[in-house]
């Protein structure tokens, strides 16, 4: 399988967020130290805040012992959506994607949950995991009504897990996972076509992986790890999985969506043309990553009322 060719793939102004993406965080951060690193992805996601919208309401506590933040907006909702997010389980915290649940808050009219778990290396694999799922029992107690999980990249994962543990109880009504890290097959598909990807390689991918567990490759057959290795994939809820396209996760959407619905349940998978790992931060500076946006609120809209609109 050759390489992409990314002069023709991606658009002016996707090209335009890359660079000065690069101004911030420029390619091989990942081989910084960690201190570092969280630097400068900490200013890159504060150059592209765009603010919370208007009517949205923050407040900064704890549910499970775990940090976290809320957003309400001006319509109340029985709905909340916890939210997981990225950054290869090393960067990122309440602050690097505020605006991002802001606007799912203020566009859905549903109560945000943003989980501030704990970070990798300080912290390896299960403690990640064992903060979203604290997080994930203080939320369930703290509010009535249906749950919706989602996360991007290392967060999607996060919002997987915990979804294929908590199936039993019923009060998942869905999960939206955004360019997930779910455990497909790194020696072939899109880790090998977009191995050397803008924003993301391959190479970060297996970098992030060693931060976090130690190893490139963990022992297989423990979900808590990669939700694909589960064995059991049924009784799951409305799965919504949304990649790009300039990725080496991509091959995650479909291999994913096949493994779900093979099991019995109902999975979308919706992948970005066009677009590069991390572009929600894009939103508002690319026509493209604005739509993969829009998609990507649609489907939590969707999934919230218990519709099926795929």
């Amino acid at each position: 399988m050759s390489e992409a060719d990314y002069e023709q793939l991606l658009d002016d102004e996707v090209r335009a967020y890359i660079a000065r993406s690069a101004t911030f965080y420029p390619p091989g951060t990942v081989s910084l130290s960690i201190d570092e690193q969280r630097a400068v992805y900490d200013r890159m996601c504060d150059a592209f805040n765009a603010g919370r919208p208007e009517g949205v309401r923050a407040s900064d506590l704890a549910y499970g012992n775990v940090p976290c933040r809320l957003y309400e907006g001006a319509k109340s909702s029985e709905i909340t959506v916890i939210y997981y997010h990225g950054g290869g389980f090393v960067v990122g915290g309440l602050e690097s994607h505020d605006d991002v649940c802001a606007e799912i808050c203020a566009r859905t009219g549903f109560r945000v949950v943003a989980v501030d778990y704990a970070l990798a290396p300080e912290h390896r694999f299960p403690a990640c995991y064992n903060d979203a799922l604290a997080a994930y029992t203080g939320v369930r107690a703290a509010f009535t009504g249906p749950i919706l999980l989602m996360g991007d990249s290392a967060g999607g994962n996060l919002a997987s897990g915990i979804t294929h543990a908590v199936r039993p109880d019923g009060r998942v009504i869905g999960q939206v996972l955004i360019y997930p890290e779910l455990g497909a097959d790194r020696h072939k598909g899109s880790f090998v076509e977009h191995a050397h990807a803008p924003e993301l390689t391959a190479a970060d991918v297996v970098a992030y992986r060693i931060l976090r567990f130690g190893v490139a490759d963990p022992p297989a057959g423990d979900p808590r790890y990669f939700p694909l290795q589960d064995r059991d994939l049924s009784g799951l809820p409305s799965t919504v999985i949304l990649t790009v396209e300039c990725d080496p996760l991509a091959s995650n959407g479909p291999a994913y969506r096949d493994a779900v619905r093979a099991a019995g349940g109902q999975a979308e998978w919706i992948n970005g043309k066009g677009l590069v790992h991390g572009c929600l931060r894009a939103r508002h500076c690319s026509v493209r990553a604005g739509a993969f946006f829009d998609q990507i609120v649609d489907a939590v809209d969707a999934l919230g009322q218990g519709r099926w609109p795929y």
